[in-house]
């Protein structure tokens, strides 16, 4: 498929807070957070920035990432781009990508089972509004095998020890000093949606051309089968 799309795979907290409505991959920012200085990130305190062009993970041409689509969430989503929770980002560059593959993605995640993924209660970092998945054992179960199988595609290209835990990003557009009431106003509109469930039962495997020129899928891989 070619089907271009704006999901942005490494939304997961950068090294900087984006302080640009709706920033994009390369969106460049200012304030210092989670990267491997700072090693602790718990998942409660775990978010979605966006990438920066000096400090963060500047997509590459012929990046891809493996995604899992939450559309439920949609409606939730104020960051600019479709909800989803990032499965590995980045994985093998585009001219990697062979028949042979394709066939041990289809195998691998034929291997897992579907499950369902339920976003009960937001969560922040500075800058960041985000639901966390309960459970979040199955997506690390699928980036645990993918890795597994390809170590060296190695998340958030190891900027973030430990590696950030599974997360859905809803907003990462305000800055240190607006994002509090920001967000706490984002969390009263949005509390009666919650809590939200997903079945999941596909991956999917996106691709991008370099910084700002979106994603675009690929494939998508069946869970169980």
């Amino acid at each position: 498929m070619s089907t271009t799309v704006s999901t942005p795979p490494g939304t997961a907290p950068s090294t900087t807070v984006s302080t640009k409505p709706g920033a994009a991959p390369g969106t460049t920012t200012s304030t210092k957070i989670g990267t491997k200085a700072n090693t602790e990130i718990e998942p409660e305190a775990e978010g979605a920035g966006q990438e920066a062009d000096g400090g963060g993970w500047p997509d590459l041409p012929g990046d891809t990432a493996l995604t899992i689509r939450v559309p439920e969430a949609n409606p939730l989503v104020t960051a600019g781009f479709p909800a989803h929770v990032t499965v590995l980002y980045p994985f093998l560059n585009e001219s990697r990508l062979t028949a042979s593959t394709d066939a041990e993605l289809r195998a691998l995640f034929a291997a897992h089972a579907p499950f369902t993924l339920t976003f009960g209660a937001f969560r922040r970092y500075p800058g960041v509004l985000y639901l966390p998945p309960a459970p979040d054992t199955p997506v690390r179960a699928l980036t645990r095998s993918v890795t597994a199988r390809w170590p060296e595609a190695v998340p958030y290209r190891g900027i973030f020890d430990p590696p950030l835990a599974p997360h859905l990003t809803l907003a990462n557009h305000e800055g240190p000093d607006t994002y509090e009431a920001a967000y706490d106003a984002l969390e009263s509109r949005f509390a009666s949606a919650l809590p939200l469930t997903a079945e999941v039962t596909t991956v999917d495997l996106i691709a991008t051309d370099g910084p700002g020129r979106g994603w675009r899928d690929v494939t998508s891989y069946h869970l169980g089968g």
